[in-house]
């Protein structure tokens, strides 16, 4: 492995944890800048939209910010690279909290996220991101 391929994997691991910041942070511009502008996204597995940013954006953010608190976390990231491309494969977990009349209740999502990713100006980019459906666990 080169510094040039070690500097991308570092990159592209650094995009896919900004990801988790911004919606954690409900960072919108944050979230907005991690996608080129014709990014295609595919979230159809847990009711969303398909198509791009704005309308994950306009499905995602009043979920997410009814909600107490959430935290997204990627691992078991598998990045193939080719010159100014990329794949990317990870696995999540999503605990979101909710609160019910002064309880809080969490649910957990668990997925993977599928990514196509470009070498931008500005550095790596998703022009795709699909999740896809692991499991869901809501405590009684």
């Amino acid at each position: 492995m080169d510094l040039r391929e070690v500097a991308d994997r570092l990159e592209i691991n650094e995009v896919i944890a900004r990801y988790c910041h911004a919606l954690d942070l409900k960072d919108w511009p944050a979230f907005r800048a991690l996608f080129t502008e014709d990014a295609a996204l595919d979230f159809t597995a847990f009711d969303g939209p398909k198509g791009g940013v704005s309308d994950v954006e306009a499905f995602l953010r009043p979920i997410v910010e009814s909600l107490a608190g959430t935290q997204h976390m990627t691992s078991a990231v598998m990045i193939d690279l080719d010159g100014d491309e990329a794949s990317a494969r990870s696995a999540a977990i999503v605990p979101m909290t909710a609160n019910e009349g002064g309880v809080e209740k969490t649910m957990f999502n668990g997925l993977w996220y599928e990514d196509k990713l470009v070498r931008t100006p500005s550095g790596w980019r998703f022009r795709e991101r699909t999740q896809v459906r692991g499991w869901v666990f809501t405590p009684a």
